[in-house]
Formats: C-alpha cells, sequence, structure tokens
C-alpha cells in the first residue's frame, strides 16, 4: 500500500528549459538549507514554435487566463495522481516561474487568478506586444501591463459573438488601473536584450530592456512587492546571470511563507 499523500507547496514552472537545468538540484540544496519549503517542481513543455501564430504563443503570450485553466485542470490533477500527493490550495504556497515568453506567462497566471497563486519568478520576461491571438481590446499584449498601447492609430474594436464591434478606446494600462494585487514579483532584464525596431514590427512596443524598467516603475507606483534585477552585460535570458541568481531568487520569492 502506498502511503499517504502528504500536502506540500506547488510549484508550477511554465515550462522546461535548460536555461535552468539545475533546478532540481537547486531546490535540493535550498530545501535541505531550510532556505525555501518543500515543495514540487512542475514543469510544463510548450507546443512549440514561437511568437504569433505559434502554439507556444498561445499558451504564453496570450493575456488571459486560458494557460492557467488549463494548468489548473489538467496538469496539477494529474500530477496529484501520478506522483501520489495532495498539492496545496493556499495561493501562498503556489509560484509560477518561466523565462522569456513563459516568464510573462507566469506572470499572467497570478494576474488573472490571484487566487491561485502569489508568487512569481521570471527571466527576460516577455512583457511586450507579442499577443498571440490578437485580442483586439488589448491590443498592446502584455505591453500594455505597464504601458498604453503606442501603435498606430486605429478603430478600436472587440469580439462580440464573433463579430467585430466598436468599442471604447483603450484605458489605461492594467496594473496601473487595477487595485494592487496580492503578488509577489522578482524578475531580471538585461541591458543587452531583446529589441526589434524593424519594418514588420513598428509598433514601439517591442523594446524587452524597456519594457522590464517601465514594470518595475509602476509596480512601485502601486506598491507591489517585487525585486527587478538589471543585469549589465546580459543578454536574453542570459545563462549565466540565471545561474548565479536563482538560489536566491527561489529564497526572495518564497519569502515568507513558513518552512517546517
Amino acid at each position: 500500500m502506498s502511503a499517504a499523500p502528504r500536502r506540500r507547496s506547488s510549484w508550477s514552472a511554465t515550462g522546461g528549459s535548460n536555461a535552468y537545468k539545475d533546478l532540481a538540484t537547486t531546490l535540493d540544496n535550498l530545501i535541505a538549507q531550510r532556505r525555501v519549503p518543500p515543495m514540487i517542481a512542475i514543469q510544463i513543455g510548450n507546443g512549440g514554435q514561437d511568437a504569433q501564430g505559434s502554439q507556444r504563443g498561445r499558451e504564453y503570450d496570450a493575456v488571459s487566463g486560458a494557460y492557467a485553466q488549463f494548468v489548473e485542470r489538467e496538469v496539477l490533477p494529474l500530477v496529484e495522481k501520478n506522483a501520489d500527493v495532495k498539492l496545496t490550495g493556499n495561493p501562498d504556497g503556489r509560484a509560477t516561474m518561466g523565462l522569456s515568453s513563459s516568464g510573462a506567462a507566469a506572470f499572467t497566471m497570478a494576474w488573472f487568478y490571484p487566487d491561485l497563486y502569489h508568487r512569481v519568478l521570471a527571466f527576460s520576461p516577455t512583457m511586450v506586444n507579442q499577443q498571440w491571438p490578437h485580442d483586439p481590446s488589448l491590443r498592446g499584449g502584455a505591453w500594455e501591463y505597464h504601458s498604453a498601447w503606442t501603435g498606430p492609430a486605429g478603430p478600436n474594436l472587440i469580439s462580440k459573438a464573433g463579430v467585430l464591434t466598436p468599442a471604447e478606446p483603450p484605458g489605461v494600462p492594467l496594473i496601473v488601473a487595477a487595485p494592487a494585487k496580492p503578488i509577489r514579483f522578482w524578475f531580471f532584464g538585461g541591458d543587452q536584450d531583446l529589441f526589434y525596431p524593424n519594418p514588420t514590427i513598428p509598433d514601439g512596443m517591442h523594446d524587452w530592456t524597456l519594457s522590464n524598467a517601465l514594470m518595475a516603475k509602476v509596480l512601485a507606483e502601486k506598491g507591489y512587492h517585487y525585486q527587478f534585477l538589471f543585469v549589465r552585460n546580459a543578454k536574453h535570458v542570459d545563462r549565466p546571470t540565471i545561474a548565479q541568481t536563482l538560489p536566491s531568487a527561489l529564497e526572495w520569492v518564497w519569502k515568507g511563507y513558513p518552512i517546517p
């Protein structure tokens, strides 16, 4: 007979990656040193390819609660069944983690479902206009977490019952417009991160370095618990930076959660 499942903190990573290939060893060491609580790391593969038009883009870059619903309804029950564990339902005992577009997805999971996730860790999160599928009511995608739409003027439309309908002009950025949510957010960006000032994407919303700085600004203004690490000579999802900062980032994200 198997042992009764134990209640643990759940860690929902929004994608496995070689960028943090030592995550399991890092967690084992931190747990043994009682620097973070015991937890289960769940790494979920993505649908492949990248950005607009891809399955990965649909999963990660959409500014909606769809991915969090998928994790909650399909992934976590499967983990509990196959690993014989009971994952905590306490949002303070749950974290999301990702890099690049999955870093934006990690924040989006907590933003739309703060009743499920309070802790977020992201490396070079794609807080830019990579949205897929296109949402006419939020044309700037993740850029509109921190800043207003800066693209070309056009009709403001929303989809109602599959029909495009005139809508009110875009409002203020999402974080600015909403009351502060119980999200604790650690993220880093590099001064050599991505920047796409080319004719195919002329919207002014594809500067990763600027977007992360603007995220830090609005989070500070709204009184969020956040830590933003700005790294010199660091590129997008900079591997040396991740290797050096992952242990301390995990420790900071889990600060305040009881360690048995």
